[in-house]
């Protein structure tokens, strides 16, 4: 076992000054959806170029309303990357839509647009991508693709905010856009996520959505003009995301500057493949939420629990950024099955998901290099001659 501290996948960055603001929140006596809420909403507003935002109790009822606003329900069908985290396929099927999995780009792991556009069909009704890690689309061809077909995008942005697409916030432009503010995201609300939509119509409709389906009528009465779940966001949380968005761009500063530190320092024998570095002249277009590389399974004499347990044992967390959806139980009944994905199947089986947050330390980060170097190369398959 290491005497050094334990090292995390990931952690929160809450300052006392956030700590301080939730006590002031609790003391005010006003702690569900309030005053705090409609500034979170305001800032994040400012962040993505003025457009509506409405944030919710997770990026998942996020995804949830963005489906309802973009009109999908039962018959349809909705593109998605296996290469996602469990909730987009979740929440296209509870709408009653199908989802249409389809493999993703090798270097980004992002959705494989040429790929997208031949599954597309008569029911299908909306894009659903994931920016993998922090790292965006291909924004130009998602939408002239999207425009082309006449579909609605979903952009599920939980890893990428503040993340820029040719100088541009992610959010700031396109159609519908989803993000998370859960503990291990670039910003955290405890819990919590945001909706960006296009226009006040559909911000009024997710604020009936998130909030049983009730409307104020003229003399003051409610009336439930919609069938719907209690999602909103309480003001406790909502000062916790103030706060944070406060710090993003600091947050995201030290990611990168994190993520380059392993570019230059992790190497193995035999190799990791590193994850996307980013696009060539854009600076700021990676917020880097994760270090996600793939092991060389088959020039080791270990597992991939294995390696994650020998890093354990030096006091180094992991995790595993993603499994492959489209095997998953839940959607057995959509046919798919193994070799049907093979790029999203071979990062799903050889993925790990190395520290990474904004208190690490450029030491911390040799140390998770030196670990994987000694634990791949003890590990290292023989050859015989």
């Amino acid at each position: 076992m290491s005497d050094l501290p334990y090292l995390p996948f990931t952690r929160p960055t809450l300052d006392e000054a956030t700590i301080a603001a939730v006590g002031d929140v609790l003391r005010s006596g006003w702690i569900t959806s309030g005053p705090k809420v409609k500034a979170f909403e305001a800032a994040l507003s400012a962040l993505v170029d003025g457009r509506p935002v409405r944030v919710l109790s997770s990026a998942t009822a996020a995804l949830e309303l963005a489906l309802h606003v973009a009109g999908v329900g039962p018959g349809d069908e909705v593109i998605t990357p296996a290469m996602t985290f469990f909730a987009a396929p979740n929440m296209i099927v509870r709408v009653g839509a199908t989802p249409v999995f389809v493999d993703v780009e090798p270097g980004t792991r992002n959705l494989d647009l040429e790929q997208a556009a031949a599954r597309i069909g008569p029911r299908t009704r909306a894009i659903m991508p994931t920016h993998f890690g922090g790292l965006p689309c291909d924004m130009d061809a998602l939408y002239a693709l999207a425009r082309e077909r006449g579909l609605r995008v979903i952009e599920d942005a939980a890893l990428a905010i503040g993340s820029t697409w040719r100088g541009r916030a992610i959010g700031s432009f396109g159609d519908l856009c989803v993000f998370s503010f859960h503990p291990n995201k670039n910003i955290t609300s405890i819990e919590g996520g945001a909706l960006v939509v296009n226009d006040e119509r559909e911000a009024q409709r997710v604020e009936a959505l998130r909030f049983h389906g009730i409307v104020r009528l003229p003399d003051g009465t409610r009336d439930v003009t919609e069938v719907a779940s209690k999602f909103n966001l309480p003001d406790v949380n909502a000062v916790v995301g103030l706060r944070q968005l406060e710090q993003l761009p600091a947050f995201n500063a030290k990611r990168r500057v994190l993520a380059r530190r392993y570019f230059d320092r992790l190497r193995t024998d035999p190799p990791l493949e590193l994850p996307h570095p980013g696009y060539p002249g854009e600076a700021e277009g990676h917020s880097f939420n994760l270090f996600a590389p793939l092991l060389p399974l088959a020039a080791l004499t270990i597992s991939r629990a294995q390696f994650r347990a020998a890093l354990e044992a030096r006091g180094i967390g992991t995790g595993m950024s993603y499994e492959a959806a489209h095997l998953a139980s839940a959607f057995a009944r959509f046919g798919y099955h193994r070799g049907d994905l093979p790029h999203t199947e071979r990062i799903a089986d050889t993925t790990v998901t190395l520290p990474l947050f904004p208190t690490m330390s450029e030491a911390d980060v040799d140390r998770v290099c030196a670990a994987c170097a000694d634990v791949l190369g003890a590990a290292r398959a023989t050859t015989a001659s």
